[in-house]
């Protein structure tokens, strides 16, 4: 009761409002999203993601070492694959020798501690740019979970330290831990991106990868038959606890601050770390607005990252990583 309890004695400078502070970040807590580009010296701009590039491998190489200089301790992989080596099934997506294998290899030799979690899914390898198989008009489940497993144990043997499913399709977290285990690859972990929206935060991200949906009337236009509906928040929830009964060892949400409600409350049903992706549309906003002059780019950067942190994410992926190192080592 006023004036025994006066909040504001806690605020009265920074001094205080740290030693109180409820909520902290650091580096330790970010996984960087890295696009990879065949050839040598490559280095192509992301126009809708301004200060983001597609880097070919020699350069992805010194990107990470910098990041892990910084203080970051994971980084999440996406490849961009040639045309001609698109199809229906992704075959080119366990190749051993494929840009994603050789991407892995290389990073764990040149940076053995960081830890890799390549991406999961047909879109980068899909002539029609869906997350998996299409039949008489429609993405087949089984098949693409089959295809994902294969995926993934090459992502395995090349020496991937977690494998990152980020397609949706039912069952395929059990189906990529029994076959890990079946295949002695014990100590491979799972990051599930289990409640993942069907969102249009993901525009830039396309651009970056060139996997956005063919637009054919023989094919699903958009990818709502996998992806879940942004209306929905139990769904959300019943797809992370599902993904930790069969096997994940981190599940995910996605996007980011559209979604903090869905955050926590799968912060609260689940015990498993909790890993948060801070989409390609959300770091494009900040940047638009900052180059207008509308808003100031690292406060808005760092509060952002506080919420999702506070909101009960254990990992935040972003593209702010290394800008957000830079500031907190200071």
């Amino acid at each position: 009761m006023f004036p025994l309890q006066r909040n504001r004695r806690l605020r009265t400078n920074e001094s205080i409002r740290s030693l109180v502070r409820e909520t902290t970040l650091s580096p330790n807590d970010f996984m960087l999203p890295m696009f990879v580009a065949e050839g040598k010296d490559v280095k192509v701009a992301i126009p809708s993601m301004p200060g983001i590039y597609r880097h070919s491998l020699d350069n992805t190489i010194k990107e990470v070492k910098e990041a892990w200089d910084l203080g970051i301790k994971a980084v999440n992989i996406y490849v961009k694959v040639s045309d001609h080596l698109k199809d229906n099934k992704g075959v080119e997506a366990w190749n051993k020798d494929g840009l994603m294998q050789q991407t892995i290899r290389a990073i764990k030799d040149a940076v053995p501690e960081m830890i890799v979690m390549p991406d999961v899914a047909l879109d980068p390898y899909s002539i029609y740019g869906h997350d998996g198989i299409i039949e008489n008009g429609q993405l087949i489940n089984d098949a693409t979970v089959d295809a994902l497993t294969r995926m993934s144990l090459s992502h395995a043997e090349a020496g991937a330290d977690f494998v990152a499913p980020s397609d949706m399709m039912d069952g395929r977290v059990l189906t990529i831990r029994k076959a890990l285990e079946e295949n002695g690859h014990h100590n491979v972990g799972i990051m599930s991106y289990s409640a993942k929206y069907a969102s249009a935060f993901y525009g830039p991200f396309r651009d970056a990868l060139d996997s956005a949906p063919v637009d054919s009337q023989n094919i699903p236009k958009d990818k709502k038959t996998y992806q879940m509906d942004y209306a929905n928040r139990i769904e959300g929830i019943r797809e992370a606890l599902l993904d930790v009964e069969e096997g994940a060892d981190i599940v995910m949400v996605k996007p980011g601050m559209a979604y903090l409600d869905i955050v926590r409350e799968v912060k609260n049903a689940v015990h498993v770390p909790v890993a948060v992706y801070q989409v390609s549309g959300e770091y494009a906003m900040v940047k638009a607005a900052a180059e207008k002059g509308w808003l100031d780019h690292d406060k808005i950067m760092i509060e952002q990252l506080y919420c999702i942190k506070r909101a009960g994410a254990n990992i935040i992926s972003t593209y702010f990583a290394k800008e957000a190192a830079v500031i907190l080592n200071k």
